[in-house]
């Protein structure tokens, strides 16, 4: 005969994925270091929304969107520039927090992650529970809001998360996973976007239940071969996918919007030099360097370019880097002038960790050195007193780490 203890345990783990995903993420940083704030619409940003507060979403003020279309919207509208030190920080803080409460963690994104708790079961009273304790422990530790998506599935706890926000906690019974999922919104499916949500809806598809109730040839005939087959599969919660740990990303970047202004490529110049400055910072860091510099361009009519550039060895000297992207820069000057530029990133790619083969090393050993050397004070110096104690000269009046309104990624 079962053990009737064994089996309701059993149901209570059937769902032990928890995505955990902080609330509209800059914009609850500046309210919380800031509280006079607290309550009241905030973007991060400046010239494009970054983030919103839950506040300024009630208006319609969405991320990515203009910050004059943000204003029609909500003219009590609060904009503050982006620190992403502060934000970068915070995610730290975060994410030893997700440490401290699972060893197997999958990070997402700076403010998301989603957390593998089946192994816990002699020392938790459930996933529900740990998810509780994940929530108040950011809280209290970090001061954010954080909700958490529990689920049997990665793909139906990021969907918990989502229809849990703000703030909150749900955990989707096994039992009543379709009975949960299918009421919902079609752009509740992972990789329906604008586009693939009117080809469903131009055919009177709305919600995930109608997707659901077609087979995959018909799918595959609306949205495409591979859509087709990823919609139907999510529809009825099939996702193999396990929760992994231990990747580490391919490039470290960083990007300005600019609005819609013309800038001189002096001003372009120095906006990236201190793009330049973070991503080094960032790169040095986490011990990686990186062989290939990459340019990303967002033109006024929405067009996109990258230009992009190798070195022999693979390096994370900010010297050499800035020289490489700035001469990048010149290269699209003509195109620049042209179309005009909404937005400026770089990326360093073909990373390698520091200290493996074809690690950091230059053409010149001295000059090399000295770079290295340079860039090792100045971080010194930052991780004692803060990324606004020290800047570079060049980037002076630039820098969104003393307080200047700038848009990087």
């Amino acid at each position: 005969m079962m053990d009737r203890t064994s089996e309701a345990e059993d149901a209570v783990w059937a769902a032990s994925i928890l995505h955990a995903d902080l609330d509209s993420f800059y914009a609850s940083v500046e309210q919380r270091d800031d509280p006079s704030l607290r309550g009241k619409p905030v973007a991060a940003g400046g010239g494009v929304v970054l983030a919103a507060s839950y506040e300024a979403k009630r208006f319609g003020v969405r991320t990515a969107m203009s910050e004059g279309a943000a204003r029609r919207l909500c003219p009590d509208l609060i904009v503050v520039p982006a620190r992403f030190e502060a934000y970068s920080q915070a995610s730290r803080a975060v994410f030893d927090a997700f440490d401290d409460t699972s060893p197997i963690v999958e990070g997402i994104s700076i403010d998301e992650a989603f957390l593998d708790v089946s192994g816990m079961r002699r020392i938790a009273e459930s996933p529900a529970a740990i998810a509780a304790d994940l929530r108040r422990r950011v809280r209290e530790d970090v001061g954010l809001p954080i909700t958490v998506g529990v689920a049997r599935t990665k793909f139906l706890a990021k969907v918990a998360s989502g229809v849990g926000k703000p703030d909150g906690l749900l955990r989707v019974d096994p039992l009543g996973e379709l009975d949960f999922l299918h009421p919902l919104p079609v752009q509740k499916l992972w990789g329906v976007g604008v586009i693939t949500a009117r080809k469903l809806e131009d055919r009177g598809i709305h919600t995930v239940g109608e997707v659901a109730e077609l087979d995959q040839a018909s799918l595959v005939s609306i949205v495409g071969k591979a859509a087709g087959r990823q919609l139907h599969a999510l529809a009825h919660n099939v996702d193999a996918r396990r929760v992994t740990t231990g990747t580490r990303r391919g490039s470290i970047g960083s990007q300005q919007a600019l609005g819609r202004g013309r800038r001189s490529l002096r001003e372009l110049e120095v906006i990236l030099m201190g793009i330049v400055d973070r991503v080094t910072r960032r790169m040095r860091r986490a011990d990686r360097s990186g062989r290939t510099v990459t340019l990303r361009f967002r033109f006024d009519d929405f067009m996109r370019a990258t230009r992009s550039s190798s070195f022999p060895q693979a390096t994370s000297s900010t010297g050499s880097i800035q020289e490489v992207a700035l001469a990048l820069l010149h290269v699209a000057w003509p195109m620049i002038q042209e179309r005009g530029l909404t937005l400026l990133g770089l990326s360093v790619g073909n990373l390698v960790d520091d200290g493996t083969a074809g690690g950091a090393q230059l053409a010149l050993p001295f000059e090399a050195a000295a770079s290295d050397s340079i860039d090792g004070a100045l971080d010194a110096v930052r991780e004692r007193f803060g990324a606004a104690s020290l800047t570079r000269a060049a980037t002076v009046g630039s820098n969104p780490d003393i307080g200047v309104p700038k848009l990087p990624d």
